[in-house]
C-alpha cells in the first residue's frame, strides 16, 4: 500500500492511497482458502473444491468484500498513524472509477482534522458567584399567590362576573341531538378560567342563580373529538348558584391543604424552592461570564466544515423562531449572516474546548444521570412516556442531546472548582436584571 499526502493546508488533509492489485488478489485467495474446508459443490467432496473453481464461483463477491475491507483498513491505519481525529466523516473516493479486476486501486482520503486544543490555566479565571436569599417579602408574595390558587368560593347575590364560580346543570346538543359527554349536573365552572371551549364562559358572564341560559358555540377545528370538531353546538344551562372567590386564609389549614405540616413548614419549603430558582439563575449568569472569559483566552482554528454546519443550524433555528407558523422545513434555504457565523465560531470553539477538557479530566456521564435526564424529559409528554423512552433508546442522536448538557455542566463544575471564585450577595431584582441582560 502506498500513501501520498496531497493536501496539507491548515486543518485540511488529503491523501492518495494506492492498493496494489497483487495485495488484493492475495487477500482474496486467503479468504477462499480459509472457507474451502467448509464448502461443498456438486461433483466435489466437502473441502475438496479446487481453488480455481472457488474463484470462479465466489471470486467476485469475495473481491468486493475484500476491496471494501482493504479501503477501510487503509483509512483507519492512516488516521491511526497520523493521530488525526476527523471533525466530520472522512470523504473517501475511488480515483479510477473504471477500475477492473487486476488493476491497482486508487482512492483519495480527505477530511478536516480536529485542532490541537491549548491548555488553559483554570486558576487564572476569576468568577463571581451571585447569591440571593429568599426575603420575607418574597415568601409572603409566594404565600399570597398560593392562597389565590387554593381559594374557596361562597354564594353571592347578583350577576356572575369573571373570576366567579357558576354551579350549573347543562346539556350540550349538536343538530338538536344531545351528544355523549356533553352533559353534567352541579358542575362548578370558574368564569375566565378557559376550562371550556372558546366563547362558552364569556356568555355566562352576567348570569344569575336560577336562570336558564342557552350558550351557542362552535367546537374548534382541531378539537380532540373528531365527531365534534368544527361543529356548531348549543348548551342548555340551568344556573343553580353563583359564588364569589374567597381567598384562603394564610394559616396552618391552608398549609395542610398544600401538603405541608404547618405554615412554618410551608414557608421553609417556599424559601428552599425560591433559593433553588435563584441559584439556577445565578449559575446562568456565572456560566455566561465564564464562557466569555474562555472565549477571550482560548484561541485556535476551528474546522470550516463544523463552523459552516453550526452557522446554518443557527440561521435555520432563528428563522423558525421568527416564523413560528412554519412547522415543516419546506422553505427556501436559509443563508447564514455574518452574525450567525460569529455566534457559530464561539459555539464550535468553546464546544471543542470543553469536550477536550472533559476528556483530559476523564469526565463521564453516568447511566444514573442519563436515566434521571430521561425521566425528566419524559414528563413533558404525559401519556406518551413509554413511546418517548423507546424513541430515545433507538435514537443515538436523541441520547446525545440528553447527554451533552449533562457533560457540559460537569465540565463547568470542574472548571469552577479550580477557578478563583468569590461570592457576592445581591438582591432578587439585581439578579433578574443580570438574567435579562443575557439575551442582549
Amino acid at each position: 500500500m502506498e500513501i501520498t499526502e496531497v493536501v496539507h493546508e491548515g486543518l485540511k488533509r488529503e491523501y492518495k492511497i494506492v492498493l496494489p492489485a497483487s495485495e488484493l488478489e492475495a487477500k482474496v485467495t486467503e479468504k477462499l482458502e480459509e472457507a474451502r474446508p467448509n464448502v461443498t459443490l456438486k461433483g466435489f467432496r466437502k473441502g475438496k473444491v479446487p481453488l480455481a473453481m472457488l474463484k470462479k464461483q465466489f471470486g467476485q463477491s469475495v473481491l468486493g468484500e475484500t476491496l471494501q475491507e482493504s479501503i477501510d483498513g487503509a483509512v483507519n491505519k492512516q488516521l491511526a498513524d497520523t493521530g488525526d481525529k476527523p471533525a466530520m466523516q472522512p470523504d473517501v473516493k475511488m480515483v479510477n472509477e473504471d477500475w477492473k479486476e487486476g488493476d491497482d486501486v486508487e482512492v483519495t482520503l480527505s477530511y478536516e482534522k480536529l485542532p490541537e486544543i491549548p491548555e488553559v490555566a483554570l486558576d487564572g479565571l476569576k468568577i463571581e458567584k451571585q447569591t440571593v436569599k429568599a426575603s420575607d417579602a418574597d415568601i409572603t408574595e409566594a404565600l399570597e399567590n398560593l392562597a389565590t390558587q387554593v381559594q374557596d368560593f361562597e354564594t353571592k347575590d347578583g350577576a356572575a362576573e369573571n373570576g366567579d364560580q357558576v354551579v350549573m346543570d347543562f346539556v350540550g346538543k349538536v343538530d338538536g341531538e344531545a351528544f355523549e359527554g356533553g352533559s353534567a349536573e352541579d358542575f362548578p365552572l370558574v368564569l375566565g378560567s378557559g376550562s371550556f371551549i372558546p366563547g362558552f364562559e364569556e356568555q355566562l358572564v352576567g348570569a344569575k342563580a336560577f336562570e336558564e341560559k342557552t350558550v351557542e358555540v362552535s367546537f374548534p377545528e382541531d378539537y380532540q373529538a373528531d365527531h365534534l370538531a368544527g361543529k356548531a353546538a348549543e348548551f342548555d344551562c340551568s344556573i343553580k348558584e353563583v359564588k364569589a372567590a374567597k381567598k384562603a386564609e394564610i394559616d396552618d389549614a391552608m398549609a395542610e391543604k398544600l401538603g405541608a405540616e404547618s405554615l412554618d413548614a410551608l414557608k421553609t419549603q417556599i424559601a428552599d424552592r425560591l433559593e433553588a430558582e435563584y441559584a439556577e439563575a445565578s449559575r446562568m449568569v456565572m456560566k455566561r461570564d465564564l464562557m466569555d472569559q474562555l472565549d477571550e483566552m482560548v484561541q485556535f482554528d476551528v474546522p470550516p466544515s463544523l463552523l459552516d454546519a453550526e452557522a446554518k443550524q443557527i440561521a435555520h433555528q432563528l428563522w423558525h423562531d421568527e416564523n413560528p407558523d412554519v412547522e415543516g422545513h419546506d422553505h427556501p434555504e436559509i443563508e447564514p449572516t455574518e452574525e450567525h457565523t460569529k455566534l457559530a465560531l464561539r459555539r464550535v470553539k468553546l464546544g471543542l474546548f470543553l469536550a477536550d477538557l472533559g476528556s483530559r479530566k476523564e469526565i463521564e456521564v453516568t447511566e444514573t444521570e442519563m436515566q434521571q435526564a430521561l425521566m425528566r424529559e419524559a414528563q413533558k409528554y404525559p401519556g406518551q412516556e413509554r413511546a418517548y423512552f423507546e424513541f430515545v433508546q433507538k435514537n443515538p442522536g436523541a441520547q446525545q442531546r440528553l447527554r451533552a448538557p449533562i457533560f457540559e455542566d460537569k465540565v463547568i463544575d470542574a472548571i469552577t472548582a479550580e477557578a478563583d471564585m468569590t461570592e457576592k450577595d445581591i438582591t432578587k431584582d439585581d439578579l433578574q436584571k443580570m438574567v435579562d441582560e443575557l439575551d442582549i
